[in-house]
Formats: C-alpha cells, structure tokens, sequence
C-alpha cells in the first residue's frame, strides 16, 4: 500500500526538521547524465525528499549498465530517463520529475538548465565533463556545479574526497583514477562519489536555499 503524499511528507519532515524539509522540497536539481553516477545521484536525492529532479540522458539500459546503475534486467532497452523515473517513481511518488532523452550541448544546455537551482555533472566522457562545467561556470555563474573526477577501480574508499573548487563549484573523486581494462568501474567506488555529490547538493540546499 502506497503511503499517501501527506503521510510521506510528514514522515520526512519529522526525519529531518521541518526548517530543512522546506528548503529540500522546493529545491530543483538537474542530474546531467544517468548512469553509475546519475541515476545513484538520483536515488539519494529522491530519498532524500528533493522536490524535482531534472532527469537528462540520451541512452538506453544496456546489460554492461547492471553492475553499478540503479536499473533492472527488466528495463533494458529503456531510455535510461524512462526507466530512470519508474524507479524514482517507486521510492518517491510524488517527486516531480522532468526527463529530457537528448544528448546534452553547448546549444540545448542552457534551455535544459535554466530552471534548475544545482546542477550534477554525471557524465562518463571527458569532452563532456568540460562542456558542462565551462558553460554552467560561464553562463549560469550564479549556479552551483557538483561535478565529479576519479572513481575507477578498487582503491582507497578514503581517496574518494569533495573538494571546492571555486565558490559555486565543487568536484567529488580521487581526481587520478581513469577507466581502464584494468581500473574498470566497480559499484561500490562508484556509489561512493555519487554519494559525495548528493551530499554536497544536500549540503548545498541547507546553506543557501
């Protein structure tokens, strides 16, 4: 039995405070790229009562995605913004979700970003990662970037860190570790640095909002 809204609000409200549930709720965040990163962000910041979730990705579920993503066999083959929400949708009903299945550029990135209060750079691709955070950092300076670098292998769980970069930039990981055959991506390291950056939103949301 599904709990109501008013129930569920209640719950978390009494979790957390009632002073930080009203600034978690009205909060709006844009989760660019939906994979180990992205959709683990997602999770956390649903559970955590985040009013709306910008969901953004191109891609599909793929069988390589079930070892770190929060998808199931049953989805593959889904846009990853489709199956994305279903799950969302299962551990917060009520959360608002915005999903755009586009690959994100420096031309439709602006227009996709402009409502969102925090952006969460997820992307798996370099060239990406650098589009993302130079256009946030020049055309919305007034936004907060949590982006992340370095999460491969099965290092330290200690190295995994949140540093500042500039006053509305944060960059979470071990900021050395790149995918390779031999330092591939294992859930755990993985799920570690998305911890970071919901955290840090978190964090961000009970600071300044």
């Amino acid at each position: 039995m599904i709990p109501t809204k008013e129930e569920m609000q209640e719950a978390l409200a009494k979790r957390i405070g009632n002073k930080l549930w009203g600034k978690v709720s009205s909060a709006k965040v844009a989760v660019c790229g939906l994979g180990g990163l992205g959709s683990n962000i997602a999770v956390m910041l649903a559970r955590a009562g985040v009013g709306k979730l910008y969901l953004i990705d191109f891609d599909k579920v793929d069988i390589s995605n079930l070892n770190r993503q929060q998808y199931k066999a049953g989805q593959l083959g889904m846009d990853k913004t489709e199956a994305l929400s279903e799950v969302l949708h299962e551990i917060a009903p009520y959360l608002e979700i915005e999903t755009h299945t586009v690959r994100m550029d420096e031309q439709n990135a602006k227009e996709l970003l402009r409502d969102a209060d925090i952006v969460c750079e997820a992307f798996d691709i370099a060239q990406a990662k650098a589009m993302l955070t130079n256009l946030v950092l020049t055309e919305f300076p007034d936004k907060y970037l949590v982006a992340a670098s370095g999460m491969a292998g099965l290092g330290d769980a200690n190295s995994i860190q949140t540093r500042q970069i500039t006053k509305h930039f944060f960059l979470c990981g071990d900021g050395v570790s790149e995918v390779t055959e031999k330092e591939s991506l294992v859930s755990s390291r993985v799920m570690l640095c998305a911890a970071h950056q919901a955290h840090k939103v978190l964090q961000l949301i009970e600071e300044n909002f």
